[in-house]
This record gives C-alpha cells, sequence and structure tokens, in this order.
C-alpha cells in the first residue's frame, strides 16, 4: 500500500479531476452542443490515439481508416434491420473489424512505404463502392446505396452515448500506454527504424506489426459504431470518405506525432476546426489539407514538439511525474 501512495503524483490526481469532469458533463445541465462537442473530441481522439499508434510507433502510415469505421457502422445497422440490439451489432462489428485488418494484413504488409499507404487507401473505396452497388435480397431492408437507419438506438440518451465514448477514448489511451511500456513497444521501435536489421536479429516483424495493427483496427471501429450509433444513420459517401483519414491526421500531426499528448491537443484543435469550417462544405478539406501540410513543412513534431523545445514544458512535466509522497530512504 505504501509503494502505491509512493508511486501517486500530481499527473495522476490532474488526470482524475479531468476524467471526473468529463464524466459528469451530461449531467451537469450543460448545453446540448457543448456535450456534442466532447463526444466527437473522444471519438476523434480514441481514432488518433490508435492511428498514432500504428504511424507513429509502428511505422505504418495506415489510411484504412474509413474502412474499420464503416465495417462496424454497416454491421451495426444491418444487424439491427434483423432485430438484434445495438450492443451485439457493435460487439459483432467491432470483431469483424478487427477480423478485417487481420486478413488486410496478409496483402498490404508485403509491400511497405508508400506503396504501402496507397494500398490501404484503396480498401475504403473499394468497400464504398461495395456498399453503394450492395442491395439485400429476400427481405425487408431497403436502402442500398443510399443508406440505412440504424434501429433500436432511439431510446439511448445524448448521456449514454456520451458515456460510452468516454469509456473507449480511455480505453484507447490506456492500451497505447501499456503498449509503449511492453516489450512490443520496443519491437514497434525495433521495426520502424530499421526493419531488416530487427528481422536479422530474430524479431517476428509481421506478428510485431500485426498486433498494433489489430488492435487499431478494433477501437476505430469500435468509435466508429458509437458515432453511427449517435447519428442513427449510415451512408457510404460518407462513411468511406477520406475526410476521415483527413481529421486524424491533423489531430496527430497538429499535436504531435509519436507523442502520447499530440493526440489530445490536436483533437481539441481539429473539433475546433470542423465547426469553424463547417459552413465552407467542400472548401474545408482543402483548407484542412493547406493546414496539414504547413504543420509538416513548419514544424514536423507539432505543437508538443515546439514545447519541448523550452524549458517549462520540462519543468511542468518533471511537476506532473514527481512524487507527492517519496518514499523514504532507509
Amino acid at each position: 500500500m505504501k509503494s502505491l501512495i509512493a508511486k501517486i503524483s500530481p499527473g495522476y490526481i490532474v488526470t482524475a479531476v479531468v476524467l471526473i469532469l468529463l464524466a459528469v458533463l451530461p449531467v451537469a445541465g450543460m448545453p446540448r452542443s457543448w456535450i456534442l462537442y466532447v463526444l466527437l473530441f473522444l471519438i476523434y481522439l480514441t481514432m488518433a490515439n490508435m492511428w498514432n499508434l500504428i504511424a507513429g510507433y509502428a511505422g505504418l502510415i495506415s489510411l484504412a481508416t474509413p474502412a474499420f469505421l464503416g465495417i462496424t457502422g454497416y454491421i451495426l445497422a444491418i444487424s439491427s434491420w434483423f432485430g438484434y440490439p445495438w450492443w451485439a451489432g457493435l460487439i459483432a462489428g467491432t470483431i469483424l473489424a478487427g477480423l478485417f485488418a487481420f486478413l488486410m494484413s496478409f496483402a498490404v504488409f508485403r509491400i511497405s512505404g508508400i506503396y504501402f499507404s496507397i494500398g490501404t487507401l484503396v480498401v475504403p473505396e473499394v468497400l464504398r463502392q461495395f456498399f453503394y452497388l450492395w442491395r439485400p435480397v429476400n427481405n425487408a431492408m431497403v436502402g442500398g446505396g443510399a443508406g440505412y437507419t440504424v434501429k433500436g438506438v432511439s431510446d439511448l440518451s445524448m448521456g449514454q452515448i456520451y458515456w460510452m465514448a468516454l469509456a473507449v477514448a480511455v480505453l484507447s489511451a490506456v492500451i497505447l500506454r501499456i503498449v509503449l511500456r511492453s516489450n512490443l513497444g520496443l519491437g514497434l521501435a525495433a521495426v520502424r527504424d530499421n526493419q531488416r536489421t530487427a528481422a536479422s536479429s530474430g524479431v517476428n516483424t509481421f506478428r510485431i506489426k500485426l498486433y498494433p495493427f489489430v488492435i487499431s483496427a478494433l477501437l476505430t471501429g469500435l468509435a466508429g459504431g458509437i458515432f453511427f450509433i449517435y447519428q442513427q444513420y449510415i451512408e457510404p459517401s460518407s462513411t468511406f470518405n477520406v475526410k476521415w483519414t483527413m481529421i486524424i491526421l491533423l489531430a496527430t500531426v497538429i499535436g504531435g506525432l509519436r507523442t502520447e499528448g499530440g493526440p489530445i491537443i490536436g483533437t481539441i484543435i481539429v473539433v475546433f476546426l470542423y465547426f469553424l469550417l463547417a459552413r465552407y462544405g467542400y472548401y474545408s478539406l482543402l483548407i484542412e489539407g493547406v493546414i496539414l501540410i504547413a504543420i509538416m513543412l513548419l514544424s514536423p513534431q507539432g505543437l508538443v514538439g515546439i514545447a519541448k523545445k523550452y524549458a517549462f514544458y520540462h519543468r511542468i512535466m518533471g511537476w506532473l511525474g514527481k512524487p507527492l509522497f517519496p518514499a523514504k530512504k532507509s
């Protein structure tokens, strides 16, 4: 017990306070628009954390994010039309997203670099065409390319959906930290820096890359399913859209790739930009692209990378990590 108390630091206390404030937001009488902003922040943060895991720490620049969230969303919608409860569809969709990533890895892991990115970019487009042309046979489902409503979720309150998103966002941060502090994290660093050297040292590079890829697909799919529960509707064009990839890229790159705090800062800015640029329609994607290129040119390490150049950042991080009750030396 004393050893646990000795490990308590201001960082843990600040994290606990923030989580409590986030948890009580839906019952604190806040405007619905505020809850919506934070809900989107939590969903985007989960996806950004998972993309940071595979792109930042594993070196896999995957552009298949829309595929995983779309698979979960469609399984959720289709299962609801067959009378299954929403939670069963959400779980089934999440598992299938992970299975799809597992099967997909056997093809895309054979290529690397820009060819890997192009290969993963093609996947959402193939799925978009599939679901746009697909029509159900011999049942009451209608829509196809026009989309489907998600049945059985209208009874869920905004607060319930929000708490699901909060739980998944926290889970993504915890998984990211566990992976980075495990042997898997060391293996990812070795493969990212030099895959051939890692392989010659006895590292199973395929397995090392497979684990984060599947984990990322599972959590991304789960976050996407929660988004479609909130939206209560799904259709191919917006689901398998490159805009999802742009959002995750912006959140990670603006905040700082290969940093744990970067996606948090970046996602806050992205949500702000999302509502600020909504009035510009399709031009918003162009504006976001310009912002992304500017950040990559001016500060490849993002805002966290800029902050690391100053002493105050290291003082704050040192204070947050310093135990409040250090163990006494005997």
